[in-house]
């Protein structure tokens, strides 16, 4: 072979010839040969296997097909004299007005739309909750404060706006005083939408930006809210269990309304001022019964309903507080509630009258050790206006 046939053109020739080519293995000149006629579907990995002429030979076949993407690809090569071989193909490609075509550009990735957390408070005795739902604006945050109630819906709504740091703020004070838990911006939304259904099915008046508000959160009033799934299995305990949720400082300020506390204090009273000669242990078991007595008479269809979601939200409040055990005590009771299940009587309901008497018992004592003469007056839990650092009244 004269030292003319390992240049790539006539290489590439005798390659397309069939012209035998001894001094190079017979298996590379077949495969030379093979990646020469179909050069367009050549692989780098195939044509760096070569021994370096026979490779430039199919990178000449690739510059007279006007075949870019093989050269471009090898132009990068480990193997140096092949990759500089590669890169002198492109040169004269490009010189023939050839160029590799441009890679599709990515389309600019769209910003997702900035969210700010959504904070719920924790269900007063009387059934409200506060809600502080943001919405970013131009050159702000509009910040909503929501006081509802579970009977009669948006009771109060006040809108600012807000710097991005003082949201932060208010939303940060509110978690780390336990004043409610974050939920994200749709279930804010979903929650003012079933509030303002309740100011329509109640005739409560709409307070002033709550139907912009709802426009503004793409929501409308819901009137069916979800119902809370079936009882299971191992409510009957929780059940058993009730009382328990008393003992937590959130639900230890839930009380019966009004009405109820003082016809229970006047059953109360009226047995012990009774003639009847009963020792302690049967007043105190009919102190007993007129509270339970009490209990189930409150506890109607539609308060059990009421007071189900009351706990399974207080359920979600307990999770995000690592309450799991109130947690599980606060869902078993609700599922029960809702679904009207009896027996055995929820001692969640009995304790809450049950404090009426415990209260009113303490006070009488407390006014007796300080000699005290004025009216006993109903027990109440503790109260106290708090407020968020940014005006909301929290119930």
């Amino acid at each position: 072979m004269s030292p003319a046939s390992t240049e790539p053109r006539p290489l590439l020739d005798a390659l397309r010839a069939g012209t035998p080519l001894p001094a190079f293995p017979e298996a590379d000149v077949a495969q030379a040969r093979k990646l020469a006629d179909e050069v367009g579907s050549a692989t780098p990995a195939a044509v760096e296997a070569l021994p370096e002429a026979l490779a430039g030979a199919v990178l000449e076949a690739a510059v007279l097909a006007g075949q870019v993407a093989l050269p471009e690809a090898l132009s990068a090569s480990s193997v140096k004299p092949l990759a500089k071989a590669a890169k002198k193909a492109l040169y004269r490609l490009r010189s023939r007005g050839v160029t590799p075509a441009e890679a599709p550009r990515e389309a600019p990735m769209t910003p997702a739309p900035e969210t700010l957390p959504t904070l719920v408070t924790v269900v007063s005795s009387a059934g409200q909750y506060g809600l502080l739902l943001t919405r970013v604006v131009r050159g702000g945050v509009e910040l909503l404060q929501v006081i509802a109630s579970d009977e009669q819906g948006v009771l109060e709504l006040n809108r600012t706006e807000q710097s991005r740091g003082d949201i932060r703020r208010i939303l940060k004070h509110g978690l780390k005083n336990g004043f409610g838990m974050e939920v994200s911006r749709d279930e804010g939304a979903r929650l003012l939408a079933e509030a303002a259904a309740l100011n329509l099915s109640t005739r409560t008046p709409f307070p002033p930006d709550l139907e912009a508000a709802l426009r503004h959160h793409g929501v409308q009033p819901i009137h069916v809210p979800e119902p809370l799934p079936a009882p299971e299995p191992d409510d009957v305990r929780h059940a058993l269990e009730g009382d328990q949720l008393h003992a937590t400082p959130e639900i230890a300020e839930w009380m019966p309304p009004d009405a109820e506390m003082r016809g229970l204090m006047e059953q109360v009273q009226a047995l012990a001022s009774s003639p009847l000669a009963l020792s302690g242990a049967q007043r105190q078991e009919q102190v007993r019964q007129r509270v339970l007595d009490a209990a189930r008479a409150y506890f109607t269809p539609e308060v059990r309903q009421r007071y189900a979601r009351r706990l399974w939200r207080m359920a979600a409040f307990f999770d995000a507080t690592g309450r799991a055990l109130q947690a599980s005590i606060a869902r078993g009771e609700a599922r029960r509630l809702f679904h009207g299940l009896d027996e055995p009587f929820s001692l969640f309901a009995e304790t809450l009258f049950a404090k009426v008497v415990v209260l009113a018992a303490a006070g009488a004592q407390a006014q007796a050790a300080q000699g005290a003469t004025a009216p006993e007056a109903l027990p109440a839990a503790p109260t106290g206006e708090r407020r968020s650092p940014g005006g909301l009244i929290l119930p």
